[in-house]
């Protein structure tokens, strides 16, 4: 049993088509909005579980705000109900307000981060004390989390500073709930994909025409094998990663890692320090570009 959030379109909608094709019974969550965040509507949500139902599948909608306590705890609260249990939770739902950072207003900001990082968490929270629950009682819990990062949130990009910032907070999100989740027999794990969606076709419009035939990298429907096989019981073993997937391409991520030290054995002098950083920096190796750099 299987909750997408963000589930209505895009690369949302393509993970819930292929476990409903995999034989998952599915809660497709969506509200419904523009590219923006802006209005609401449960057509999105409902017209994708008649598709999964035209598949032969089962599945429910919910239009609830991922972002709002309430409304998270009644997307598990909808799992649970219809189909007695919860499995995977995907992570998905978000939008972008992209703005250089010198003209960012604080709503931009605050809205961004809301409904990614914190867009995140609630679910993830609510579904971890569900599984948590179901472990005291003697369960065996298989329980599956997949993050969505980013790029810009591993990298940074150019006119995201909100939505970087908000994506590098999921994969670091992903880090702690999977040592703390594991106990419980719950892995949680983050994608960073790239394809075509509403949210990408303005700020990669270059490179996002659509092939005359053949395979097509910017399909979003290249995303959905890699999480629904995070979603596995088979993937019992991965927990704490974050995979880039692209196309017919998937990586693992590395992220911040203990590198070069100098050690003084002593308090430092700020006289001292340039030499010290100059030798550090000199040792390690050069940062990857900023998107949009």
């Amino acid at each position: 049993m299987v909750i997408v959030t963000g589930a209505g379109r895009g690369i949302g909608r393509d993970h819930a088509l292929e476990f409903a094709r995999q034989g998952a019974r599915v809660v497709v969550n969506d509200l419904g909005t523009g590219p923006g965040g802006e209005g609401a509507s449960g057509g999105p949500a409902l017209e994708v579980v008649a598709e999964i139902e035209a598949l032969g599948g089962q599945a429910v909608a919910n239009c609830d705000d991922v972002s709002d306590w309430g409304g998270a705890a009644r997307l598990v609260k909808t799992a649970v109900s219809a189909y007695g249990r919860l499995d995977v939770l995907v992570n998905n739902a978000g939008f972008v307000r992209d703005r250089m950072l010198v003209s960012m207003t604080e709503q931009e900001w605050d809205d961004v981060v809301r409904v990614h990082l914190k867009g995140h968490f609630l679910p993830l929270r609510h579904a971890a004390a569900y599984w948590r629950e179901s472990a005291k009682a003697g369960e065996r819990v298989t329980g599956r989390v997949i993050n969505t990062s980013s790029g810009a949130g591993l990298l940074g990009s150019v006119g995201q500073a909100n939505y970087s910032a908000a994506k590098a907070g999921i994969a670091a999100l992903t880090q702690v709930a999977a040592a703390e989740l594991g106990r419980y027999g719950v892995t949680v794990n983050a994608i960073a994909p790239a394809a075509r969606t509403r949210m990408t076709e303005e700020v990669f419009a270059a490179t996002m025409a659509r092939p005359e035939s053949g395979f097509d990298p910017m399909d979003p429907a290249n995303i959905a094998p890699l999480v629904v096989w995070l979603g596995s019981e088979g993937a019992g073993h991965v927990t704490g990663r974050v995979f880039e997937v692209e196309g017919g391409s998937i990586a693992l991520a590395t992220g911040w890692r203990h590198g070069e030290r100098a050690e003084r054995g002593a308090r430092w002098d700020p006289a001292a320090v340039g030499e010290a950083v100059a030798g550090l920096l000199a040792a390690a190796p050069s940062p990857e570009p900023v998107y949009g750099t």
